[in-house]
């Protein structure tokens, strides 16, 4: 993979985990607006989470090749 497509690939990861980002926060505060009952919030933010793990993990991968 050449440099641009790294670049490329970098900055689509950032937006993708921004917009994650975004989603963690709305389903929290859902969450304690629910008072913590809710299993599908529950649910919808842990699979949120992980893929904002999934995100940051390639995120460091990817700056552990020194694309950066």
């Amino acid at each position: 993979m050449n440099d641009d497509e790294k670049g490329k690939q970098f900055l689509e990861l950032i937006d993708e985990q921004h917009n994650l980002q975004w989603g963690i926060i709305t389903k929290l505060s859902s969450l304690i607006r629910s008072g913590w009952n809710s299993t599908e919030l529950q649910n919808e933010l842990k699979d949120l989470v992980e893929k904002h793990s999934k995100i940051t993990k390639d995120l460091n991968s990817l700056d552990n090749n020194s694309i950066l």
